[in-house]
């Protein structure tokens, strides 16, 4: 299961070793790590009957001496901070100490020095510095995913902090999949250019010998490439079920939020969306949203059938088969009141929001040419009262990176109708255009400067496309391509360093700075299962819908025009 065993193993490995009661204590970013890829109950067969954060162990003074300590933190300086004050005064009969990653020498001293009453059983790094969301994606949740949109002369701090952050991240799934990489990157992105650099120089240099696993005929292929490349695919409206949830309510760690839903039963508030431990999410995730609908009225009718079978007890024996069968009878009718709920407060949104009219034009802007009609279209939705606010911005955005040369007079039309209406000012829309307008990307982002890609849209133009709300194709998909065939231009995607790849990679991680979409990641899926020969995974340092891009790009805006205010 690639990113998902691996960290699976990681925690395996971690539990099982340490025979009885457990309190297994984790900092923010481990949380979620462990979260993802281990349950609650798996946890308990574990002997885990207590998961606890480092900061409310830090506070509390209570002795728990029968329990044995497994930490699973981050090697941050906090953390080790935390973790000295502990030991200074342990709680707990014994402390088993993992990190997500590489420890430093002085921090190693540092705990030595702290364990005083040698309540320390072992110290060790295991390699799960990222959140395994499915088989081939992962992600960091870098929470100041702005920072990869701000020049370093602005706030070179918070800058470094990200990029140490993301060469963690990536170096951490190499040691875990035990493989060196061959590095290339986006060479119109200073910062994608920085983090290749430094994670070359901490494979190949600082941390060679870490990384000097057991030669292999082509060696794996890490690209990093920049969110701003391709700012079309986080703006758009998504209609396949796991996009589709992630746009309209949201995904955090493979749960999802309904809170803030009206009439959510209780126990359905908070719902785990995991291809891992839900059969169905796992058969119609990447399925569109039409499709959906039928396939839980098909899961309905047969949770339908199994309940009335189950109520026929007339014997001792059908009340024991009964009992038998209670846990799967409850999973199942879990399963099934979650699915309903999703897709029935989604339907609802996709009605208030108008979101099918929206759509239709998004695609249009994304996929296909016609500047005077795209303008009527984006102006008659403009003048729409029942569009919300940010599918208004949405709108004015994917036209302005589509036309932004060609219509500039239109283009400030719809500024001034967009001031007047939406609470996003235009100065927006103009700050994206800044940070990742025409002169700013790589790729072929409409398919309108290469005569390959011109030639393959004019032909799916002409056989139609099977659904016109997921025509779109990310501009991910034409860079995998490339790599398939070898034409990933060297011009364009230089490598670092003088390691160059012999032959063609069969394992690729692709990672985007600024974060991925599920638009992105089903792609990868889809592109893994055609049998390629080629293995790709995705990561970036957050996943992103339309409003988180949107709340970054305010925030890299604020922070733009604060550091103007102060020169």
């Amino acid at each position: 299961m690639v990113v998902v065993s691996a960290a699976r193993d990681y925690i395996n490995r971690m539990l099982q070793d340490i025979s009885g009661m457990k309190v297994l204590i984790l900092d923010s970013n481990t949380v979620s790590i462990v979260s993802v890829v281990y349950s609650q109950s798996e946890l308990l067969q574990k002997e885990v009957f207590l998961v606890e954060m480092v900061e409310s162990i830090t506070m509390s003074r209570e002795s728990m001496s029968h329990l044995k300590a497994v930490y699973f933190l981050r090697p941050t300086s906090e953390n080790i901070q935390h973790l000295r004050r502990q030991l200074a005064n342990p709680r707990f009969g014994e402390y088993h100490l993992f990190f997500s990653n590489i420890l430093k020498d002085t921090q190693i001293h540092d705990l030595a020095d702290s364990d005083e009453q040698e309540v320390v059983q072992q110290v060790q790094e295991f390699y799960a510095d990222f959140v395994a969301l499915d088989t081939f994606h992962f992600t960091l949740n870098i929470p100041s995913n702005h920072s990869y949109m701000i020049p370093a002369e602005v706030d070179l701090l918070n800058l470094r902090r990200f990029c140490d952050r993301v060469v963690d991240g990536i170096s951490a799934i190499f040691l875990a999949l035990k493989r060196r990489p061959i590095i290339r990157y986006q060479k119109t992105s200073d910062i994608a250019k920085k983090i290749a650099i430094e994670t070359a120089k901490l494979m190949y240099q600082q941390e060679s010998g870490l990384f000097d696993f057991r030669r292999t005929e082509v060696s794996p292929l890490l690209l990093v490439i920049d969110r701003r490349d391709d700012p079309v695919t986080p703006l758009l409206n998504q209609w396949t079920y796991q996009a589709m949830v992630h746009e309209l309510i949201g995904i955090k760690d493979n749960k999802v939020d309904l809170r803030g839903m009206d009439k959510v039963p209780k126990d359905q508030q908070e719902v785990v969306l995991s291809s891992e431990q839900d059969s169905f999410f796992k058969s119609n995730m990447f399925e569109n949203f039409g499709d959906i609908g039928m396939n839980i009225k098909r899961l309905v009718d047969e949770f339908q059938q199994y309940s009335e079978s189950n109520q026929k007890i007339q014997t001792i024996e059908d009340m024991a088969k009964f009992v038998d069968n209670y846990p799967e009878y409850r999973k199942m009718h879990g399963n099934v009141s979650k699915h309903v709920t999703l897709v029935t407060e989604m339907s609802k949104i996709v009605e208030k929001r108008k979101l099918m009219l929206v759509s239709q034009t998004e695609q249009e802007l994304a996929c296909n040419g016609g500047q005077v009609a795209a303008f009527e279209a984006v102006t008659d939705l403009l003048n729409n009262e029942s569009i919300s606010d940010i599918d208004r911005i949405r709108l004015v955005m994917l036209y302005a990176l589509r036309y932004e040369k060609e219509s500039p007079v239109q283009l400030m039309q719809l500024f001034s109708k967009l001031a007047r209406s939406a609470e996003y000012k235009t100065g927006l829309v103009q700050f994206l255009l800044k940070q990742a307008g025409v002169d700013k990307r790589t790729g072929d982002l409409f398919g309108n400067r290469d005569l390959l890609n011109i030639a393959r849209n004019m032909a799916r133009g002409l056989k139609g496309v099977e659904n016109v709300y997921t025509q779109h194709q990310p501009l991910l998909f034409q860079t995998m391509e490339s790599i398939i065939k070898g034409r990933l231009k060297d011009v364009d995607y230089p490598y670092v360093g003088n390691h160059f790849q012999q032959g063609r990679p069969q394992d690729v991680i692709i990672f985007i700075v600024g974060g991925t979409t599920y638009e992105e990641s089903r792609s990868v899926a889809l592109q893994n299962a055609s049998n390629s020969g080629i293995r790709f995974i995705l990561g970036g340092s957050v996943v992103l819908n339309s409003k988180r891009f949107l709340k970054d790009l305010e925030e890299a805006q604020r922070i733009s025009r604060s550091s103007t205010a102060v020169v």
